[in-house]
């Protein structure tokens, strides 16, 4: 856990300065309430657009790639989001046992109160089990302090208490998030983790789309999205994350790159 304190990026810093400007002209300037309006509205949608770029740190530390000694040992990791799911969760766990390889389940807090021996299994597998939030919902990036505390940390309470491990990353859905989220984070000893490419398995069934996603300038060091919750199906109903994963590990095996978990990439130095 960071027990430094919380301390706010430069962009969050300047936006709070320029809205106690704002409200000072106001007070001192009536007037000129237009240009105060402006300058708000201009920086809401800056704000905006940070909360809506997964892989920005304007609003806080936010891991996009692992740490250079990763990359240089040629690590990659394989993280799934939106699980667990009983029907495919086993299959990915079974497909990763194959290839004697390891990865990082971003598990949303209600399906896992759902199917905590899931949660045991991935573990049990050598994976490691993060944080998605308690209830996923599209709503995340309209919370204050109190409802990021209570998504986060409900889910971060009954993962721990399942598994025995407490997460280390949490990730927003979709990456979504706002100001409110990394003084949250902070308190709670969570880093805040989103991708470096991803094949939208959620969206697409096509199989050899997802993967071309995934391996286009693929290099050392990349965090990898895709889903073991919410997976498209193939046009024969297949989940697609079971068509493309085996296809993605020999290419990472041809590649030389080694999947392995966030926690293990960031620990190892």
């Amino acid at each position: 856990m960071n027990i430094n304190a919380w301390r706010p990026t430069p962009f969050v810093l300047a936006s709070a300065a320029l809205h106690f400007g704002s409200i000072l002209l106001l007070l001192l300037k009536p007037e000129l309430w237009r240009w105060a309006l402006g300058a708000l509205l201009f920086n809401h949608v800056l704000i905006c657009a940070a909360s809506l770029w997964p892989r920005s740190t304007a609003l806080g530390e936010n891991l996009v790639r692992l740490p250079e000694n990763a990359a240089r040992r040629r690590e990659i990791a394989l993280t799934f989001d939106d699980g667990p799911d009983a029907e495919v969760t086993p299959k990915v766990l079974a497909i990763l046992a194959a290839y004697g390889v390891h990865a990082s389940f971003f598990c949303i807090g209600e399906r896992a109160a759902v199917h905590p021996e899931l949660c045991r299994d991935i573990v049990a597998a050598g994976h490691s089990v993060e944080n998605h939030g308690q209830l996923h919902r599209k709503h995340y990036s309209l919370l204050g302090l109190r409802g990021w505390k209570k998504e986060v940390g409900t889910a971060q309470t009954l993962l721990n208490s399942i598994t025995g491990q407490r997460p280390r990353f949490f990730r927003a859905l979709a990456g979504l998030r706002n100001p409110f989220l990394d003084p949250v984070l902070h308190q709670l000893g969570i880093s805040l983790a989103s991708w470096t490419r991803r094949g939208y398995d959620t969206r697409t069934g096509n199989a050899d789309t997802v993967f071309a996603r995934l391996t286009n300038n693929l290099a050392a060091g990349d965090i990898l999205l895709l889903h073991d919750g919410n997976s498209a199906r193939t046009p024969n109903g297949t989940p697609v994350v079971l068509e493309v994963l085996p296809r993605l590990l020999n290419e990472l095996a041809t590649r030389k790159l080694k999947p392995v978990t966030l926690s293990s990439a960031c620990n190892t130095t």
